[in-house]
This record gives C-alpha cells, structure tokens and sequence, in this order.
C-alpha cells in the first residue's frame, strides 16, 4: 500500500487551503512538500467535484443572485503572448456562480471564458439543480438574457440590475480602485420579479469571500494558479467547504445545513473521508492481464 499522510495532516493542509494560505506557505508550516500537497489538491478537487455535482441538485430556495469572478492562470491575457513556456489555457479565466440569497447556499458554478457559450452552459447547469420557479437576478452582461431564456424559458422571473460607472482612476494608488459607482437601474427581462429583490449583493459578498479564501484569487500580489487543472481543483474543494463546513455568519450554520442539504454540520475530515472513499474503490481492470497470458502462450 502506498504511503499516505495522516489524516491530522491532510485535515490541516485542506483547512489552510481553504484559508487562504499559499501552498508554500502550508509546505513550511507543516513540512510537507508542495508535489504532496499539490497532489492532496488534486484529489480532493476530484472528489468534491463529484460530490457537489450528485448531491446539490433539488434545491428549494426563492431568490438567486448570479455573477461572474475575475483571476488568471500562469499569466494575465495580455501578457500570455509573450509568456514563457505558458500552456494551453494559460489567460484570463471567469468563475460563474449562483448562490441562493437566503441559505447563502453556491448552488452551481461553472469555470472558464465570459461569452455565450459559458453562459448558456451556466444557466443550463443551474436550472437542473433547482427544484422550483425562482427569481433570478444577474448584472448587466449581455449574454444572460439569452441565455436564462434558453435553459429556463418563462418558468423564471428575472431581472438585471445594470450598474452604472464613471470613469476608473488613472493616477497613482487610486488606479488601483474601482471605479465608482454612480447608481444602478433594474431591468425586469421575463416574467415579474419583486423589485424589492432585484440585488446582487449577496453574489458579490460571495465574490469577496471567494478572494478572501483562496490565494490563487488575491489581487496585486505574485499568488496565481499555475495550472488550470489546479485552479478548478481549488474551486471544487472551497465549493462543498464552504457550503457544507463553514458556518455563514448570515444563516449562524453551513448553507447546506440552512438549505436543507445536510442534517449536520462538517468537518474537513469528513472531506478527507470522501477521498479515501473514492481511493478504495476499484478501479476497471485494464489490459495487462491479456497481455500477461499471450506471453505466457508464446512462450509455451
């Protein structure tokens, strides 16, 4: 049997990922070498992947909130051309999420470019996963329409809220700033949203938070996926972490647990216990038992 960390171990180091703690950080912490970790990432990326795609699906909630996440991969996309050795998917990547506004619950999430194609592919995504007619709210990007006509037709009532800015700062430490905001307009697209919940404040929190808890996501800094594969794998395990171990502030317990998708509230371990789960069980036999007997008869 191979050798494998403790589950002490690997509970600390899937924690501190989740923290916001880079790999070489937890590497000097814990002196465990970042291949260990990087491949800890990999599994338990794999595994959570899976989980969320079985598991959060039926989801009874009222409100949605949805938006798109900025970060980068080996290098920014203006920079990829001139980028040493920067591999295929290297560039600007979006994460797309949509949370339930009440449980706080990240009900789907899809990684990759901004354009149609991803958008239609989100909204299919998050229709299958819910259980009833929702109010849908988005910002103002012009491939939602389209695309939350497509995967839920008229049975949704949505809105945009189209955000209003001026001019972003040029000069000094100020470049470094958003723009301002000069105010926002509601636009009611199908169906008949409440416009008192035409918001997309709890999203943007959610956006916040995902920049506060994952390295790979902090500005203005060197910390940056190096590979996409990684970069999916890290958003996987903060996806079921988030809903199902950490306690939202909002809701005083995990979002699952306010959704109704879990009876109690977890721990990593149980995290961990799902990738030794995955790593017991067996795998499809391949082909080295034929090859085996032909040379056997060939030698005979």
């Amino acid at each position: 049997m191979a050798n494998k960390l403790p589950t002490e171990t690997r509970v600390q180091i899937l924690n501190m990922l989740c923290e916001g703690v880079s790999m070489r950080g937890i590497s000097r912490v814990t002196g465990v070498s970042t291949n260990t970790i990087d491949k800890l990432l990999v599994d338990a990326g794999l595994v959570c992947a899976r989980f969320h795609d079985e598991n959060v699906r039926g989801v009874k909630c009222k409100r949605v909130q949805a938006d798109e996440i900025w970060s980068f991969v080996y290098a920014k996309q203006k920079n990829v051309a001139k980028a040493t050795a920067a591999p295929e998917n290297a560039g600007d990547v979006w994460t797309w999420t949509a949370i339930d506004s009440d449980s706080k619950l990240i009900i789907s999430y899809l990684i990759g470019g901004r354009d149609a194609e991803y958008a239609n592919e989100f909204m299919d995504d998050l229709h299958q996963r819910l259980a009833d007619k929702v109010q849908l709210t988005t910002d103002g990007h012009s491939v939602y329409p389209d695309a939350v006509g497509g995967a839920f037709g008229r049975n949704v009532n949505y809105a945009q809220l189209v955000k209003i800015y001026g001019a972003a700062p040029t000069r000094g430490e100020q470049r470094y700033s958003p723009a301002v905001c000069l105010g926002a307009k509601k636009k009611r697209v199908i169906g008949r949203p409440n416009q008192d919940h035409i918001s997309t404040s709890h999203v943007e929190r959610q956006n916040l938070s995902m920049r506060m808890h994952m390295r790979r996501f902090t500005r203005l800094t060197n910390a940056h996926s190096k590979k996409f594969q990684n970069h999916c794998h890290m958003i996987s395990l903060y996806t079921v972490w988030y809903n199902f171990v950490r306690i939202n502030s909002a809701v005083k317990m995990s979002p699952a647990m306010a959704c109704g998708l879990s009876p109690r509230l977890w721990e990593m371990s149980d995290i961990v216990a799902l990738i030794d789960s995955a790593a017991a069980t067996p795998k499809p036999r391949g082909p080295y038992k034929k090859k085996a007997t032909a040379l056997i008869q060939n030698s005979n």
